[in-house]
């Protein structure tokens, strides 16, 4: 009897496993190359040569154009073609969602950015170039 309850179990378990794939999708056959840190345009680039759709999921700012926004975080999924369509011919699609910060390297009045008293603020200052020290007038 034991036998019996384990094969129906398991079989049970595989239709289960099969029918939520079918419901939610399958899970990308591979990896996206890792973007996060790039600029957009950087890491769209990238990602449409490696065979990804890059997909704006989430913004944070808005002082930077899209192309200039830092990747923060990157996810893979795979969108099915639209129904009765032949777009792509009829396959589905490998996306990669991105997380854009748009905002300054650095903070300035009136401008969000990163605080200076962040460690991403201390690197972005270390990174400007020093001004150049004002002479004296003789």
């Amino acid at each position: 009897m034991s036998r019996l309850m384990t094969r129906t179990a398991v079989t049970l378990g595989a239709s289960t496993a099969a029918v939520a794939m079918g419901v939610f999708g399958s899970a990308v056959a591979h990896a996206s190359p890792n973007v996060v840190g790039m600029t957009y345009g950087e890491a769209s680039s990238e990602l449409s040569t490696a065979g990804f759709t890059p997909v704006v999921s989430t913004t944070v700012g808005a002082a930077l154009p899209w192309p200039d926004c830092v990747v923060t975080h990157q996810r893979d999924r795979t969108a099915p073609a639209p129904p009765n369509s032949q777009w792509n011919g009829g396959a589905d699609v490998e996306q990669t969602l991105v997380t854009l910060n748009c905002n300054a390297s650095l903070a300035s009045p009136g401008y969000p950015g990163n605080s200076l008293a962040s460690p991403e603020g201390r690197s972005a200052a270390a990174s400007e170039e020093p001004a150049t020290p004002a002479t004296p007038e003789g």
